[in-house]
Order: structure tokens, then C-alpha cells, then sequence
């Protein structure tokens, strides 16, 4: 337990710089879960009917 607490406050000294992920990083992490809530929530649907109305009003 000690160990525990001892390797924390070393991490949060010279640990890892925060604000340093690269962006196409942080965006693989972040949309299979948007996509899932996507799909769970209906989201899929919307955006195709989006979609398919501007292509309609663009004259497709």
C-alpha cells in the first residue's frame, strides 16, 4: 500500500506532461464510443435523413 502511494506522487511529479496526446491519438479513442452511442441512440438515422435532405435540396 505504501508502494502505491510513493509511485503515485513520483508520477505526479515528473510524470508524464499533460496536454500532450496527438490529436488523430485522442480522436481513435474517442469515436468508437461516439459511434456506438450513435448507433445506440438513433443518431445513425438522423444524420443519414440529414444527409439525404441536403443532397435533395443540392439537386442529387
Amino acid at each position: 500500500m505504501a508502494d502505491t502511494v510513493t509511485r503515485t506522487a513520483r508520477a505526479m511529479r515528473g510524470g508524464r506532461r499533460s496536454g500532450t496526446r496527438h490529436p488523430l491519438v485522442a480522436a481513435a479513442m474517442v469515436l468508437p464510443l461516439a459511434a456506438l452511442l450513435a448507433y445506440f441512440f438513433g443518431g445513425v438515422d438522423a444524420v443519414v435523413t440529414q444527409a439525404s435532405s441536403v443532397a435533395g435540396l443540392m439537386g442529387r
